[in-house]
């Protein structure tokens, strides 16, 4: 499947049309990511970025940003960025290995390392908010 990023036209916002053909399948995955968000009291909202040529979805709460999404063919992409000082106690964290080694694998970005989680069902939604309690956890 062709994972490069869409939305990438600035003058077209990303309603609910414009997400459902990004995501195709995955679309009901997106939607179970938004009921999450609410159930933890986090606001999302999509905003072009010019440095990367791509609408993104930034979901915070207060003033701390939880994830950032972006829309590839056919799935969302979560990354969760985690502060290389607390990387450790995401090992320990009740969700599969096989999310564990993919995070072990990814390289840092500055002091933090990201958890990217790529939507294509409900399935790793489990793994996703786990990482997500952590990460609104850490002070």
């Amino acid at each position: 499947m062709d994972d490069t990023i869409v939305l990438r036209d600035p003058g077209v916002f990303p309603d609910e049309e414009v997400l459902k053909a990004a995501f195709g399948r995955g679309y009901p995955a997106y939607l179970a990511l938004l009921d999450l968000l609410d159930k933890h009291e986090i606001s999302h909202e999509w905003i072009y970025y010019r440095d990367v040529r791509a609408w993104l979805c930034k979901a915070s709460r207060k003033k701390k940003t939880i994830i950032w999404m972006s829309a590839c063919r056919g799935c969302l992409t979560a990354a969760l960025y985690i502060p290389a000082a607390h990387i450790e106690g995401l090992y320990g964290l009740d969700i599969s290995e096989e999310a564990k080694a993919r995070i072990r694998e990814t390289k840092n970005t500055g002091k933090s390392k990201s958890a990217t989680f790529e939507l294509r069902s409900k399935a790793v939604l489990k793994d996703l908010e786990a990482v997500m309690l952590y990460k609104m956890a850490i002070k």
